[in-house]
């Protein structure tokens, strides 16, 4: 069950130790706990600023190109039933996805606090190509670790790093994906904490980074819920977006959580619910601690955080983000999953009938919408999907494994 809003929403979160309920906090080496207060304190400072306020404010209008729409998805909705699909288009935010939003915030912070390098992690690589152009317009350096199969996965999004200014470092250990690649950012960071600053992906990591990227995300579910008023007259009565990290989701849900409004994640089921399968963290997963915070996590028998997968690569991470933890077990928002074939059906059938090719991850949020408004059609209800990002990045792996879609037209 899926309950009305409570108050423990963004304004009571975390607490100063950086928890969410049970979830969260600080679980690093003696070596990063200095970088991150200084992370923390520089923050808790520029978050007040008028000054840095504004600045934000401005490069979102004038560089990123935000406000990004909400669009009416009236053919698909028409071919589905009574169920009306509505679709944040953060596909259309500069670089093609939700990430540039706190990667500008990132960026911006890095040049107050003098540093000289921005380094991260990425999966898909929209991070890492978000957080290169900030390090562009910002005149930084920039390097990004990448797990090696994403690398192979994910080869237009590597070369827009390069061509963007940034180094991209392969993460050559383990299963050589996301896991992999923040283990070996982690690692470089505090190597040098001096110079550069780590600038993480989502709403993971140990504090300050989850409530961080989750408040400079937080422009698009304000957006959204002013949008979709605008639009209708009313509020949607769900709101889906996928859940890897969970950034694009706490972004939405941020504007509709103190609402009357279904709020749904929907995480990665891959290839089924066997281990080693799937990275759906928040279903199958149990409480552990990971990369400095305690989450859902998916674990082996000895404890250790489980091999995932999924097709869309910015989703396959064993743990996710401490706010979507506390949030499941305060039942505000419903975590669902929808398989790598869902996913790959619902690329090709928004590509076909609305000319909007979804990122793999996006796909994800939009094939439970579809699942919702095929189980219930002669249902009249509104769900607003955030279509976190655009699918250039997926074309050469979609055509090399599946084709153009003809067998998918609805």
């Amino acid at each position: 069950m899926i309950t009305t809003p409570t108050p423990q929403s963004l304004r009571t979160s975390p607490d100063a130790a950086g928890f969410f309920g049970n979830y969260g906090g600080i679980f690093v080496p003696p070596g990063l706990e200095a970088p991150l207060a200084e992370v923390r304190e520089a923050y808790e400072v520029v978050s007040r600023s008028h000054d840095f306020i504004e600045e934000l404010r401005r490069i979102r209008r004038h560089f990123q190109g935000r406000p990004t729409p909400v669009y009416h998805a009236a053919r698909l909705s028409k071919k589905l039933g009574r169920t009306q699909i509505y679709l944040k288009r953060e596909d259309l935010n500069h670089t093609g996805a939700h990430k540039l939003n706190h990667c500008m915030g990132e960026g911006l912070l890095a040049r107050h606090m003098g540093k000289k390098k921005l380094i991260a992690e990425t999966g898909a690589g929209q991070h890492g190509v978000a957080l290169a152009t900030a390090a562009a317009y910002f005149g930084l350096e920039c390097d990004i670790y990448m797990g090696e199969v994403d690398m192979a996965k994910q080869a237009p999004n590597v070369a827009r790093m390069k061509i963007l200014g940034a180094r991209v470092i392969p993460a050559t250990h383990g299963l050589r994906t996301l896991k992999e690649a923040v283990d070996a950012a982690l690692t470089a960071y505090v190597k040098d904490p001096v110079n550069q600053v780590y600038c993480i992906g989502s709403v993971v990591g140990p504090h300050p980074f989850p409530m961080m990227v989750r408040d400079f995300q937080q422009v698009v579910g304000i957006e959204a819920r002013e949008q979709f008023i605008e639009m209708t007259g009313n509020l949607p009565d769900i709101v889906a977006a996928c859940v890897g990290g969970g950034s694009n989701a706490m972004g939405i849900f941020s504007g509709f959580i103190d609402d009357a409004v279904e709020l749904h994640g929907v995480e990665p089921l891959g290839k089924g619910p066997n281990m080693g399968d799937h990275s759906a963290s928040m279903t199958y997963g149990r409480e552990g601690i990971i990369h400095g915070f305690r989450c859902y996590l998916l674990q082996d028998e000895k404890g250790e955080p489980a091999p995932v997968h999924s097709i869309a690569s910015g989703l396959d991470y064993p743990g996710v983000g401490p706010e979507h933890c506390n949030l499941k077990d305060t039942k505000r928002v419903g975590y669902f999953t929808a398989t790598d074939k869902e996913a790959v059906e619902a690329f090709y059938v928004l590509s076909r009938n609305e000319g909007i090719i979804p990122a793999l991850e996006s796909a994800h949020a939009l094939a439970h919408a579809m699942r919702l408004a095929r189980a219930n059609p002669e249902q009249p209800r509104t769900v607003l999907v955030n279509l976190s990002g655009r699918g250039d990045k997926d074309m050469d792996y979609m055509i090399e494994h599946y084709g153009t879609g003809d067998d998918y037209i609805i």
